[in-house]
C-alpha cells in the first residue's frame, strides 16, 4: 500500500471513529449532573460497546452515521437510563420494606445493579421485533431516505447547510462537519472558485499558461485524487470548467457570430464568451461536488 493510499485510509477510519466519539461524548455531557459519576462512566462504556457491536467493524462514515441515527437523541438515552436506575432503586427500596434480607438484596443488585446493567437498553428498531422485520424495515427506511422529492424542495439541502444543524437529522452531515471532516476537499473547491474569479482580470501569463488555468489545474488535481467522491463525480466536478470553456464557448460563440462568416469572426466571439462560460462551468462543478459531499440523496 502506497503512503498516499495508506494516509487516505487512515483518514477514513478517523472520520468514522470521530463520529462515534462525538456521539458518546455528547451523551456523557448530557448525563453530567443527571447520573452519578460511576453511573455515567458505566453508561458511557455500555453505550460505546453497543455502538461498536451495531457498527460491526464498519469504517464507512456514512454507515456509522446511520447506526448512530438509529440510537436516536443522546438526551433521550440519558433520560431512559435515569428512569431505569430510578426504577431499580425503587424496586430495591420496596424489597427492603417487604422484609427481603440485605443479602438477597445485594444478590439482586449484583444481577440488576443500581449503578449498572449487563445489557444496554434496546434501540428504537430492535425491541421485540423479529430480525426479518427489522431488516426489511431498515431497507425501506434507506430507500425512503434516497427517494427524491421528500418534503419541501431543497429542504434537506437547506437543513444540511445550517452550520448549527443537528447531525442526527442529516445523517451526520452538516456544513460545519463537512468542513472539519473534509479539509482537503473543501480547499479544492475553494481553489476552483478562485480560478473562476481570476478570469475577468487581465493577468500576465505564467510561462505560456493563463494563471486561472494554472489555479484550476491545482484544484482539479486535488479533486481527482480525493477519495470522498466517486470517480464520476470527480471527473464531472473537475472537468465542468473546461467543458464550459470549450463546448459552451463554441456553442455560444457560434450563435453570436450570426451571419458574419469567417474563422476570425468566430474566434472573436469565442474569446469573448469562453471566459464567462468557464466561470459558469466552475459554478456548476463546485455546486455538484458540494452536493455530493453532503450526500443528501
Amino acid at each position: 500500500m502506497s503512503p498516499l493510499i495508506g494516509a487516505a485510509w487512515l483518514d477514513v477510519i478517523e472520520r468514522a471513529d470521530q463520529l462515534v466519539l462525538n456521539y458518546v461524548s455528547k451523551a456523557a455531557d448530557v448525563a453530567h449532573g443527571v447520573l452519578r459519576a460511576d453511573q455515567r462512566l458505566d453508561f458511557s462504556r455500555r453505550l460505546r460497546a453497543r455502538i461498536e457491536a451495531e457498527r460491526g467493524g464498519s469504517q464507512n462514515a456514512r454507515e456509522v452515521a446511520k447506526v448512530l441515527a438509529r440510537f436516536g437523541d443522546p438526551v433521550a438515552l440519558v433520560e431512559r437510563e435515569a428512569r431505569r436506575l430510578a426504577q431499580a432503586e425503587a424496586a430495591a427500596a420496596g424489597a427492603d420494606q417487604s422484609g427481603v434480607s440485605a443479602g438477597d438484596r445485594r444478590g439482586a443488585e449484583a444481577g440488576q445493579g443500581t449503578g449498572s446493567t449487563m445489557r444496554f437498553p434496546a434501540i428504537v428498531d430492535d425491541r421485540d421485533t423479529p430480525p426479518g422485520v427489522r431488516a426489511y424495515r431498515r431497507m425501506a427506511q434507506e430507500r425512503l431516505a434516497r427517494s427524491p422529492g421528500r418534503g419541501m424542495p431543497f429542504a434537506g439541502l437547506r437543513r444540511a447547510a445550517m452550520a448549527g444543524a443537528n447531525p442526527m437529522t442529516t445523517g451526520g452531515r452538516d456544513a460545519r462537519t463537512i468542513v472539519k471532516e473534509h479539509p482537503r476537499e473543501t480547499a479544492a473547491m475553494v481553489i476552483l472558485v478562485v480560478a473562476a474569479l481570476l478570469v475577468p482580470f487581465d493577468l500576465p501569463l505564467l510561462a505560456i499558461f493563463p494563471i486561472p488555468l494554472v489555479v484550476w489545474a491545482g484544484g482539479a488535481v486535488m479533486v481527482l485524487f480525493s477519495e470522498s467522491w466517486d470517480p464520476r463525480d470527480r471527473f464531472l466536478g473537475a472537468g465542468a470548467p473546461l467543458l464550459g470553456y470549450t463546448v459552451g464557448g463554441v456553442l455560444v460563440g457560434g450563435l453570436r457570430v450570426g451571419s458574419e462568416p469567417g474563422l476570425n469572426a468566430f474566434l472573436t466571439q469565442f474569446w469573448a464568451v469562453s471566459g464567462i462560460m468557464f466561470m459558469i462551468g466552475t459554478g456548476f462543478g463546485v455546486v455538484w461536488l458540494a452536493y455530493r459531499l453532503l450526500d443528501l440523496n
